[in-house]
């Protein structure tokens, strides 16, 4: 099987970002966003779906963490298309029900080629460290824009926001790592159409 790898580089006049993944990795990172619980949070992502990701992100962060964390989902979602390829062989759906402490979080991703993000959860607190509650959402869109995923994220119990975002990432994490699963019983794509 061809490695499954990907390097994007972006710049704009607001971030410039850096980053690689392996999706067949252990789950090994460096992370440097500027933007503590951000980089908390994709360690957490790459340890937990077993991928390996670099990311290094400059960004406005003067301004606030809004372009940064939307950029950095942009640059990962072009990252997972690329690494996948013609998906040839994949599962392409994949779900996790996960629970961290009192939180309790739903996701489940379809590698469609069709993006669509259904995020229902709402947060108590404006922020956790610097990084704006609001931006979850706006993150996991941008991923399953760039990637052409149907992601469904969705909070059934929680009250520490920490928890629930965290929760939030390593549901996904789990949640994509089925997904990109080669099955050998799938010779080309898993779908009625053939092709994704």
């Amino acid at each position: 099987m061809a490695e499954r790898k990907s390097m994007i580089d972006r710049k704009t006049s607001e971030t410039t970002i850096s980053l690689s993944l392996n999706l067949d990795g252990s789950g090994k990172g460096n992370f440097d966003t500027g933007i503590g619980f951000f980089d908390h949070m994709l360690n957490s992502f790459a340890k937990h779906g077993f991928f390996d990701l670099d990311v290094k992100a400059d960004g406005d962060l003067y301004v606030d963490c809004h372009h940064t964390i939307e950029d950095t989902g942009i640059v990962l979602g072009q990252a997972v298309k690329e690494a996948l390829g013609d998906k040839r062989g994949i599962k392409r759906y994949g779900s996790m029900i996960l629970p961290m402490d009192e939180a309790l979080v739903l996701c489940a991703v379809d590698l469609s080629g069709r993006p669509y993000l259904v995020f229902d959860a709402e947060f108590s607190k404006d922020s956790v460290g610097y990084f704006d509650t609001e931006m979850v959402k706006e993150f996991f869109h941008a991923v399953s824009y760039t990637a052409g995923m149907n992601l469904h994220i969705r909070l059934l119990s929680g009250s520490n926001q920490h928890h629930i975002i965290e929760a939030m990432f390593k549901a996904f994490a789990r949640a994509l790592d089925e997904a990109v699963t080669v099955d050998s019983r799938i010779k080309e794509v898993l779908s009625t159409k053939g092709s994704l």
